[in-house]
């Protein structure tokens, strides 16, 4: 029940969410079920449906994917999610030490998927693609997280303000660096065969 009640304060009220959170991280089992993946299933869920059954309008024709290839793509989609998280938490538990952090992998992983919850929710919009909407929300919520990164990292690692931004500029910095290699991960999957089949109507 907690980690829903700080899945909503993070969103309204961030430091309050953040204090609690700093307290008591969590177990990393407990993260990952409670948390990580169930948010993670709903922008792969919400994007599948989206683009296999709504489509979208481009110069006024309808598109949409097939399922059959849409459906591979949002799983890999969800998995990346799930990898990224463990994988950046991971990130900040190695660099603790280096910023005078006493850590724990669950320590990292929560500041991670915390971090992300606006990510995860805005994946709603995924139900009904509009592609200059999805980028407007998607620059916000893109802000909206590296702000609750950089406020909740002394409050998870116990490190001073001052530190903590430093240890904040870090993350973000591994962050691009996985986004990018992503990026170049999702280009080879197509060029295999795990490319979009579009519908035109």
């Amino acid at each position: 029940m907690s980690t829903l009640v700080n899945s909503f304060n993070i969103l309204f009220s961030p430091k309050k969410a953040w204090e609690k959170i700093g307290e008591n991280p969590g177990s990393l089992g407990g993260l990952l079920m409670t948390h990580t993946i169930p948010f993670a299933l709903i922008p792969s869920l919400c994007w599948f449906y989206g683009v296999a059954y709504n489509g979208w309008t481009v110069a006024g024709e309808d598109v949409r994917l097939t399922t059959a290839s849409a459906l591979p793509m949002c799983v890999l989609f969800f998995l990346a999610l799930i990898y990224s998280v463990f994988f950046l938490g991971y990130m900040v538990h190695w660099m603790a030490g280096s910023y005078r952090s006493k850590s724990t992998i669950a320590q990292g992983v929560a500041l991670i998927t915390y971090s992300g919850t606006p990510f995860f929710v805005a994946g709603l919009l995924g139900l009904y693609p509009i592609l200059w909407l999805d980028i407007v929300v998607g620059i916000a919520v893109s802000c909206y997280c590296i702000y609750l990164l950089y406020l909740g990292t002394p409050y998870v690692m116990k490190v001073a303000a001052d530190r903590g931004f430093l240890y904040s500029s870090a993350v973000f910095a591994i962050a691009l660096v996985v986004f990018v290699a992503l990026l170049g991960a999702t280009a080879i999957l197509w060029s295999m065969g795990a490319s979009p089949e579009y519908i035109y109507s």
